[in-house]
């Protein structure tokens, strides 16, 4: 059977962590690719990560670039406003706007979690313009019926909101009854 390929992207500085520990909650059947974009500074943290296949944001001849390569699905998280009107302009100037490039020309699952509040009328525009085209702008908002209590627990509420968008079974928060 063939493994599930997934591409998440870091971009922007606020919330890495997020997109560090969706990274982490993957499991092992899918294939795991991560990109970190210069700003996300998490270099200190690369070491950590295991069964990742880790590519340079400057390196757009990676194997997620082409189409050909067969990525599933990929998840952008925390996406910074940068990356959001880059994707929605069709600049493809590093390798995280070109894999979302690609999963668009592909008609692949494309999620990004905008990380800044409140929207300009300018990012609502391309996150508009991208919905059309059917990328699935998900950023990290609570919902409390979960009743969550710690950090972890919204974040895992977060993450587990972004898995069931890539079809990725989890138990990580409590659903509604």
């Amino acid at each position: 059977m063939k493994k599930r390929k997934i591409v998440i992207a870091i971009s922007g500085a606020s919330g890495v962590n997020i997109g560090i520990k969706a990274l982490e909650l993957l499991p092992e059947t899918i294939e795991k690719h991560c990109i970190v974009s210069d700003h996300a500074a998490i270099v200190s943290r690369k070491e950590e990560m295991h069964n990742i296949t880790l590519h340079d944001n400057a390196n757009i001849a990676a194997s997620v670039a082409s189409g050909s390569f067969g990525v599933d699905a990929m998840l952008i998280a925390p996406c910074s406003m940068n990356t959001l009107a880059k994707i929605a302009c069709g600049i493809s100037d590093n390798l995280i706007t070109r894999c979302a490039a690609v999963m668009l020309k592909e008609q692949k699952r494309l999620i990004l979690a905008p990380r800044e509040m409140p929207f300009s009328a300018i990012a609502l525009e391309n996150m508009h313009k991208l919905a059309a085209l059917g990328v699935v702008i998900a950023p990290p908002v609570m919902a409390y019926y979960s009743q969550q209590q710690t950090l972890e627990e919204m974040e895992n509420f977060v993450i587990g909101k972004w898995f069931d968008l890539l079809d990725i079974q989890n138990d990580l928060y409590k659903r509604w009854k």
